[in-house]
């Protein structure tokens, strides 16, 4: 009986021990290995066996990781309040920097994304804002990448998602829309009259120097008439029809002489 649950004894330590002494790295892992606190290397995915009650391991996932960044309050350049949400893209190149240099990177790369965010849209204009997005994103991501960089984080992207407006602004953008919309669709008008009015000046000009193409233009006209279904048919007479029935005042004046 006692050597039973000495056996057992033995088993439940040697339990423990391989326990402490083996762990398993996921592919997408990394383990940091302490030893008596000190940093004593890395360790890549498979089984890897540390000295129980001497070694630590810290796991670190290397995957990229999505961290939200609520709705800020930014005041533009042009000083107008919008809302603005974002979202960073990160992962960790160097899990040892990632342990040592900062507590949590996770928190960390969050606080920096809010300061940063605040700060950089809040030298850009509402204009900008809206118009070149990808460009602020480009510049926020070099910002808050060039900040993690000494823990080891790479930020691969950070997206705006959402500018919210105040709704007086709103109905200020819309009605500037609308009357620029308005103002090209007058612009537009205008150059159409101005080439229908060259394509008559050219069109005038032509019939000018040749008459028989105003005859031309005077029997299609009647052809387009005839297929209207009227009563009343108004039939125009080329003055040159109507000066062969009128009297040559000229003739007349030099009879009375």
């Amino acid at each position: 009986m006692e050597m039973l649950i000495l056996v057992i004894i033995i088993l439940f330590v040697l339990l423990i021990v391989v326990t402490a002494a083996v762990k398993i790295v996921q592919q997408y892992e990394l383990g940091v290995v302490f030893r008596f606190g000190r940093l004593v290397g890395t360790r890549k995915a498979g089984i890897r066996v540390i000295i129980p009650f001497v070694d630590q391991m810290r796991k670190i996932d290397t995957r990229t990781v999505t961290i939200d960044v609520p709705s800020q309050e930014v005041l533009t350049r042009d000083n107008v309040t919008a809302r603005v949400n974002a979202v960073v893209f990160l992962r960790v190149l160097d899990a040892e920097k990632a342990v040592v240099e900062v507590l949590d990177f996770r928190m960390a790369t969050y606080q920096m994304a809010q300061t940063t965010l605040r700060s950089v849209l809040g030298q850009h204009e509402l204009d900008e804002l809206l118009s070149q997005r990808d460009k602020i994103n480009q510049m926020l991501r070099q910002i808050i990448d060039d900040a993690t960089d000494p823990w080891g984080v790479k930020v691969s992207a950070v997206e705006i998602k959402d500018v919210e407006l105040p709704a007086t602004m709103q109905r200020a953008m819309a009605a500037q829309a609308e009357a620029e919309r308005e103002r090209r669709a007058k612009i537009i008008h205008a150059e159409g009259e101005l080439q229908a009015s060259e394509k008559l000046a050219q069109a005038g000009k032509i019939i000018g120097e040749e008459p028989t193409t105003l005859q031309l233009r005077y029997l299609q006209t009647l052809t387009e008439i005839a297929t209207e279904k009227t009563n009343t048919v108004i039939f125009p007479l080329p003055l040159d029809i109507l000066r062969a029935f009128m009297p040559d005042r000229r003739v007349e004046g030099r009879s009375e002489k």
